[in-house]
């Protein structure tokens, strides 16, 4: 019996990744900046490298420079990425806020508070104040200057909150819901008191803001003041056990007065009002005065 004789297996050769061996270098540049998730120096690469030559700026300085604008498009993807995560219904900031129409509003408190260093201590604010006064837009630009400092945000209304607290009650992951809302650094409940709330919902409500109680930051709207609040949680006892908690460490915001929204509303109508009223007669309206010239 003539023994098969075995034929050795040629040892195996280390071999360089698939598309870094072949290729022009900027092919495989882009590969490599994909790979390692830096979209902005691969967009912003050859334009800086143009400008530093023609500027005379060393290899160094040309690296900063793309790191640089690499950093700071990263940071704003991840406030856009916190911003979606808030779930605004608008996205405004305290620019476009018009303080002189709110005489009771404590602008210097608002513009401390848009710092943040109240959500390093735990602290809560409460907006009070008749509906129209602006109360939802400082909440959403304080909600915005928290993303734009790191901090994780979640906005809902009052009515919106329970309802997907008794809704996750139901489908038995309201422990997940509570858990998730607690890790929010700040967590805006928005017009509270518009609409009066169920026994079980009070509850429900009452024990998110238990338990973040010293251990998250939590801004609250109403449009009604404290001694009210019992009319839409429907229990003294828990209406004082709710206050207690909330106002312990707290900023109050007071933004009594005329509703700016409807002054703007009748302010934008006016023209078109006294326009329609002179339109038999001939006569013209400055735009700008509001001065009407006879024909």
């Amino acid at each position: 019996m003539t023994a098969t004789k075995k034929t050795d297996k040629p040892p195996a050769v280390d071999t360089m990744p698939s598309g870094t061996t072949s290729g022009t270098p900027q092919v495989l540049l882009a590969h490599h900046l994909k790979q390692l998730k830096l979209p902005t120096v691969l967009r912003e690469y050859d334009k800086v490298a143009r400008e530093c030559a023609r500027d005379g700026v060393d290899h160094p300085r040309y690296l900063l420079r793309l790191i640089e604008l690499e950093l700071i498009d990263r940071e704003r993807r991840v406030v856009e990425r916190r911003i979606r995560q808030a779930r605004f219904p608008a996205v405004k900031s305290l620019d476009t806020f018009d303080f002189t129409a709110i005489p009771s509003l404590n602008k210097m408190l608002v513009l401390e508070l848009a710092r943040c260093e109240y959500i390093l201590r735990h602290d809560n604010i409460i907006a009070l104040g008749n509906s129209g006064t602006g109360k939802t837009h400082i909440g959403l630009s304080l909600g915005l200057a928290a993303c734009q400092k790191g901090f994780s945000v979640a906005f809902t209304t009052a009515a919106g909150l329970v309802h997907q607290l008794m809704e996750a009650r139901d489908e038995r992951r309201l422990l997940k819901l509570q858990r998730d809302l607690q890790a929010v650094k700040l967590l805006i409940v928005d017009e509270l008191g518009y609409v009066p709330l169920s026994p079980t919902g009070a509850e429900l409500l009452f024990e998110i803001f238990s338990q973040r109680y010293e251990r998250g930051s939590t801004i609250v709207t109403s449009n009604l003041p404290f001694e009210d609040w019992t009319s839409v949680l429907g229990s003294e006892r828990l209406t004082g056990a709710l206050l207690d908690r909330l106002t312990h460490h707290v900023s109050i915001l007071t933004m009594n007065g005329d509703s700016y929204r409807l002054k703007q509303s009748t302010g934008n109508r006016r023209p078109e009002a006294t326009a329609e009223q002179n339109q038999g007669t001939g006569d013209t309206v400055d735009p700008d005065t509001g001065e009407i010239t006879e024909a």
